[in-house]
């Protein structure tokens, strides 16, 4: 009798291990989110009163990435391409891009681009107007000229999208265009997550269909009936599920981007990044 009940004890012991050294096994393999990048626009106001000190701030929570945007003092908020650059570094950062404007002033966009180290340069608006397929084929032409004189820089070309670029014209998705006639030699995608998923589309189906076409991410979380972005968590994205088809994308960096705030900008930064240190994926 003691030897039966030894022996189902042992048995159920087997069963449960069993069962749970595969799950714990995995959970191990899980990976963690190492160097944070954070899109400046995020603290827009905090740089054009301080930048310098706005800097020192972002790197003590810790975030490693940095991509500027345009301002009222450029795109490096009143500093010297250069100087942003040393900045960053004096601190434990990258300046890794930079969200520019595509005008005629183009070559000394790529210049100072050089200048700061960056790697690339983020074009977030259509170079021409209209809603067609036509127009977005146009907009491709543009691109892959212009990417084709930032490789001369060693620097490369990548555009941003919002959710307009969702938008259908005679059946085909607009996005879809640019991404089809974009030559990916020059001209890259840097997917903003959230205006993707307010559109109504899901990331992942572009990963799947133009693998390796990403490298550049806006991980924003987006509150879908305000139509707004919010904190990690609060909103419609699977920023666990993201991460693991990270990959497949050909994510290099990815940027934390909100653009308003249930709090204050520090407060956001800080809620975010615990956030991301917390997740394992």
């Amino acid at each position: 009798m003691n030897s039966r009940r030894h022996f189902l004890k042992s048995s159920g012991a087997i069963a449960i291990g069993s069962i749970l050294l595969p799950q714990l096994a995995k959970s191990a393999n899980r990976k963690t989110i190492k160097d944070i990048g954070l899109q400046l626009y995020t603290v827009r106001d905090e740089m054009m009163v301080d930048s310098i000190g706005t800097l020192k701030k972002i790197a003590s929570l810790g975030y490693k990435e940095i991509e500027s945007a345009t301002s009222a003092k450029g795109y490096y908020y009143g500093l010297k391409p250069a100087e942003m650059k040393q900045i960053c570094a004096d601190h434990g950062m990258t300046l890794r891009s930079g969200h520019v404007r595509y005008d005629d002033k183009w070559q000394q966009t790529i210049d100072e681009a050089a200048e700061s180290g960056q790697e690339y340069l983020i074009v977030p608006t259509m170079p021409t107007r209209g809603q067609t397929v036509d127009n977005y084929k146009r907009a491709a032409e543009i691109f892959n000229k212009a990417g084709e004189a930032c490789n001369k820089s060693n620097i490369i070309l990548a555009y941003h999208n919002h959710d307009a670029e969702f938008e259908k014209d005679n059946g085909k998705v607009l996005y879809d265009v640019l991404l089809e006639n974009a030559n990916p030699e020059f001209v890259k995608m840097e997917m903003d997550l959230g205006w993707v998923i307010m559109a109504g589309f899901d990331p992942l189906d572009y990963f799947a269909k133009y693998p390796g076409r990403f490298p550049l991410w806006h991980l924003k979380d987006m509150n879908m009936k305000e139509r707004h972005s919010t904190e990690f968590g609060k909103g419609a994205l699977d920023v666990k599920k993201m991460m693991q088809h990270s990959k497949q994308s050909g994510m290099k960096y990815f940027f934390v981007e909100q653009e308003e705030y249930t709090g204050t900008a520090d407060e956001c930064l800080e809620y975010n990044i615990k956030y991301l240190n917390n997740l394992k994926y």
